[in-house]
């Protein structure tokens, strides 16, 4: 995996120098490793780091040449930021409302782990659940809602209901406010997943939407509170996952839970997700994040994104966890967690 990554960096670097955070949105591997590479890279002369900028040395050209990489224009397309939906019709007006409401939004707390997606993101991934079936007539559950994604879902006017758990208070009153405002079907209610789950919520809802944190007790806990509510066979679910703070490895055993859960994978859409350098979101603490003080360098560049998973039950979803299930520091923190703060 590591020459793969490595050819990654090499093919990133040969057009130009480039800020580390553009590097690290280049490449494919966790942020552990990616360090551990950069480090490598630069004792062994293939590349020098300054102030932030990371470029080739004349040895690290040589090793291009030798490679035979060629300079290439961007691969992704400018229209959709690489994936696969523009922003068109019906979900243009959405972006404008929700965009309007979003103004007003509480500002990201580190206590909770938050980190909202951008604007546009949010619009889209609504847009792939139209797309997939899975907006129309259908009843929606969100274990938690920092992005807002039940206004923006419930602004296309196609969900039956939309409701929403999250331990956040301001974000609960402020949901339910803007819903009875624009006379959404959206109700929100505070919970906290460490808690058993209401029985009066399990089993009554088509489709699951989640970011859970991406530690494996936390994704178990995440995907088990979401998994609860839907109603059988052909229900689906949506959650983002890094490679940044989930490695392959790690990425194995999510991948497993999905399965022993009862789910097939679908859909897996590469860097669908960016979380903006809004002034209200994570990176106002961003001197507290384990990569920042690595690299020594302030972020200048929108890096940190997520591929968004669909998964669908084949057969009765079968949450992994059931009951309480109290948090501790290993539930939202691993030796991967290095946009997390500490």
């Amino acid at each position: 995996m590591m020459r793969r990554i490595r050819n990654q960096i090499l093919q990133a670097l040969y057009h130009a120098e480039k800020s580390v955070y553009e590097l690290i949105d280049e490449q494919d591997a966790s942020l552990p490793e990616f360090f551990e590479l950069i480090q490598s890279m630069e004792k062994e002369g293939l590349i020098k780091v300054e102030d932030g900028k990371i470029k080739l040395t004349n040895d690290g050209l040589k090793l291009c040449e030798e490679l035979g990489i060629k300079k290439v224009e961007k691969l992704t397309c400018d229209c959709c930021d690489g994936t696969g939906y523009t922003i068109k019709g019906i979900f243009e007006e959405v972006l404008k409302e929700y965009s309007e409401i979003a103004k007003d939004r509480p500002e990201a707390i580190e206590v909770y782990d938050q980190g909202f997606i951008s604007l546009d993101g949010v619009v889209r991934r609504v847009e792939f659940l139209f797309e997939r079936g899975d907006l129309l007539k259908t009843e929606i559950f969100v274990v938690g809602d920092d992005d807002l994604f039940s206004l923006a879902s419930a602004l296309t006017g196609f969900p039956k209901r939309v409701f929403v758990v999250d331990i956040d208070e301001r974000l609960i009153d402020f949901i339910n406010k803007k819903a009875d405002e624009y006379g959404l079907p959206v109700e929100a209610q505070v919970y906290d997943v460490q808690q058993a789950f209401p029985e009066e919520l399990k089993g009554k809802f088509d489709v699951f939407v989640t970011d859970p944190v991406e530690t494996i007790p936390g994704l178990k806990l995440f995907l088990s509170r979401g998994v609860s509510t839907l109603k059988g066979v052909g229900c689906s679910g949506y959650f983002g996952l890094t490679t940044l703070e989930a490695s392959r490895r790690k990425w194995y055993e999510i991948q497993k839970m999905i399965h022993d859960m009862g789910f097939v994978i679908t859909d897996i859409r590469r860097k669908f997700n960016v979380y903006p350098q809004d002034e209200k979101n994570f990176f106002r603490f961003q001197e507290k994040l384990p990569i920042v003080k690595k690299l020594g360098a302030k972020v200048d560049y929108n890096w940190y994104k997520s591929s968004l998973y669909r998964i669908e039950a084949v057969r009765e979803p079968k949450p992994l966890v059931e009951g309480e299930m109290r948090i501790d520091e290993k539930v939202y923190k691993d030796e991967e967690s290095w946009a997390t703060p500490y």
